[in-house]
């Protein structure tokens, strides 16, 4: 007799016809359940002070917040806020970021970012998304991630870990980032918008691995719709 086929991934995203209602009903559980594997959950890169976490969360796009982290105590010792990095030339920066990926653009973003925040702002983080996405190397996901996990503004940014789950879930069947936050924000109650954030991609990042996620023993296996595809 023929082995049974192995049970194919549900298309990612996909709720069938799963009402909002049913959906919101899911995403409290799984609110309930972040809540108790991640009750402080917060943004892993170290920063002291928003600008720091801006310069951060830039550098750490398309590399992991452990590489940004080894390289960010010696560049912010050596250019402590925007007035002394606006100083700096990109290749005075790039040694102290060579072990990050795409160092020598970050580097130049970084630079013109600093200069960009005296000459416009004073050398302060505005507390604006419209402004913070004019400045060099930022963008809505990193805008998002700076203004609430720097000034508690309420936002879903969305990085590969939140666009995996997301997905896998069955809470949005949008690819677009931006699309896939505004889905999840439609879920999730809006005083909750950052800890959602920073707890799935504590989930994805240690749990709901891209590869050989941990399904055996996951906490959201009833709520998942690719339950038993991996």
């Amino acid at each position: 007799m023929p082995k049974a086929p192995k049970p194919k991934a549900r298309a990612q995203g996909s709720s069938g016809r799963e009402s909002l209602k049913a959906k919101k009903q899911r995403a409290a559980r799984i609110l309930a359940v972040m809540e108790q594997l991640y009750p402080q959950a917060a943004t892993e890169l170290q920063h002291r002070n928003p600008f720091e976490l801006l310069i951060a969360t830039v550098l750490s796009a398309q590399a992991t917040d452990a590489s940004v982290n080894k390289a960010t105590p010696a560049l912010f010792q050596r250019y402590p806020d925007a007035f002394a990095l606006a100083q700096a030339t990109p290749e005075e920066v790039e040694p102290y970021i060579k072990t990050i990926g795409l160092y020598r653009s970050k580097a130049r973003n970084i630079v013109l970012l600093a200069r960009r925040l005296v000459e416009q702002h004073g050398g302060e983080v505005p507390v604006d998304k419209a402004k913070l996405r004019a400045l060099p190397g930022v963008g809505w996901k990193t805008a998002t991630v700076v203004l609430g996990a720097a000034f508690g503004v309420p936002g879903i940014a969305v990085d590969t870990h939140l666009t995996r789950l997301a997905a896998r879930l069955g809470l949005s069947a949008q690819k677009d980032p931006e699309k896939i936050g505004g889905d999840l924000e439609r879920l999730f109650p809006k005083e909750k918008w950052v800890f959602v954030h920073h707890a799935l991609i504590l989930f994805g990042r240690y749990r709901c691995t891209a590869r050989n996620p941990k399904c055996q023993d996951c906490p959201l296996y009833n709520d998942c719709l690719s339950k038993g595809a991996w």
